[in-house]
């Protein structure tokens, strides 16, 4: 009896896990964008903080877009730049895959740059890109504690999108939404 049991429902259950490998994969994209998106933001420069969700039945929120925006602005300048969704979804990628939860958020060193702030960078330190991608709002340093850097850095890793670099001394992790890149 038992075994007819176990076939019974192992064949459901087979039945079931080879239509939801064979669906088409707009079904399979449709239930992805289902589920809300959440990020939370700890801006170190300016003090304030930030937990949003940011999409919800594949569609971005402009309100939280817009919070995310002001909270990931250039600190010195205070211009507020649009921000790369592209770039959200990485780090929230990011996050599920360190299982980032509602008490952990991500420590910003530096969102969106202003092209003055680039320069000044620039002249104060080598490896600042001349058309660094923070320009285009499309990258961000960060830290995410209490995860170990470099756990971080295996985790984008993983993700094999856009670029990492990884700078243990400085305590930050580079991401943006070019090609895939690491240093």
């Amino acid at each position: 009896m038992e075994r007819r049991v176990f076939l019974k429902f192992g064949y459901k259950f087979a039945t079931l896990a080879a239509a939801t490998c064979l669906a088409p994969p707009s079904i399979l994209a449709a239930s992805r964008r289902s589920a809300s998106k959440h990020l939370a933001f700890d801006n170190l420069h300016t003090g304030e903080s930030l937990h949003v969700t940011y999409a919800a039945d594949g569609k971005y929120i402009p309100d939280a877009l817009q919070a995310i925006n002001h909270i990931l602005r250039d600190f010195r300048t205070g211009e507020v730049k649009t921000i790369d969704p592209s770039l959200l979804d990485l780090l929230h990628a990011i996050s599920k895959k360190i299982g980032l939860t509602a008490r952990h958020s991500f420590h910003i060193i530096s969102g969106y740059r202003s092209r003055e702030t680039n320069a000044m960078l620039r002249k104060a330190s080598d490896g600042i890109a001349k058309n660094s991608y923070h320009i285009k709002g499309q990258a961000i340093d960060f830290r995410a504690p209490p995860f170990r850097l470099s756990h971080l850095r295996k985790a984008a890793l993983s993700l094999r999108s856009g670029g990492i670099g990884y700078y243990p001394r400085s305590n930050f992790l580079h991401v943006d939404v070019g090609e895939f890149r690491y240093w």
